[in-house]
């Protein structure tokens, strides 16, 4: 299992929110580019990068920092925030980022990810799967949708989709553990590449992931606060996927 540092930006600098909220915001660094650095050689293998501003108004607003880091590292970069349609992806893709991920516009235009999975490859598109209540959520986390995290699932399967990045938004940002049964469900049960987010907080969480079968975890906060170190959960989840559960 992969664990990925996260570096959400909004302003030019790596902030994390709480619970999504716009207003609930804590900001870690004015660098992107030297912490991104710093997750490389702590030995994270993939970012994980989120244009905040982008997620909220639909338009990148980090492109440049974004493909600075990209052309800094030896590390692929997965990017996400506000990309509604083709232009967009393609616009990042074009940076040198390996995927993006797409929220909103897998909601409510469907045709557009198909398109880009056929002309892009499967393994360049994310779909992001937001919920809270077990309801999908849209528009930067800002309005919520009409179709369960399962049902959403199994439409992106129909549209070419390999992978998803499921996130419990009411766990993001708070430090309270993982959504276990939901990450389970969506890797047992669709056949996809799962990436869990969301309330990740100790080197346990790190661990329970494991178990269910997701390919990759999403940290934000708790590696910005010290909760857990990134060798720390890196050596974690190497060991429980080599191991198996602790006897």
């Amino acid at each position: 299992m992969e664990v990925i540092p996260a570096i959400d930006l909004r302003g030019g600098r790596c902030v994390r929110l709480h619970q999504g909220d716009f207003a609930r915001e804590t900001v870690f660094s004015d660098d992107p580019l030297a912490m991104a650095r710093h997750w490389q050689e702590q030995g994270g293998r993939r970012l994980h990068l989120v244009d905040l501003d982008g997620a909220a108004t639909g338009e990148p607003a980090h492109l440049e920092i974004i493909a600075a880091i990209v052309a800094a590292l030896d590390i692929p970069v997965q990017v996400g925030g506000g990309i509604r349609n083709a232009a967009t992806a393609r616009a990042w893709l074009d940076t040198g980022v390996e995927r993006v991920v797409i929220g909103t516009a897998a909601v409510r235009n469907p045709a557009m990810v198909a398109d880009l999975c056929r002309e892009q490859g499967c393994q360049r598109v994310v779909v992001a799967v937001d919920a809270r209540d077990g309801t999908v959520a849209v528009q930067g986390w800002t309005e919520s949708g009409q179709i369960t995290v399962l049902e959403m699932a199994q439409q992106m399967i129909g549209l070419g989709v390999a992978r998803l990045l499921y996130t419990d938004i009411a766990r993001d940002g708070m430090l309270t553990g993982p959504d276990l049964t939901t990450s389970a469900q969506l890797a047992q049960e669709t056949g996809m590449a799962v990436l869990a987010s969301g309330g990740v907080a100790s080197i346990e969480d790190i661990r329970n992931l494991a178990q269910t079968g997701v390919e990759g975890v999403i940290v934000g906060r708790a590696l910005y606060t010290g909760a857990i170190t990134l060798p720390n959960a890196l050596n974690a989840a190497h060991a429980e996927m080599t191991d198996g559960p602790e006897s």
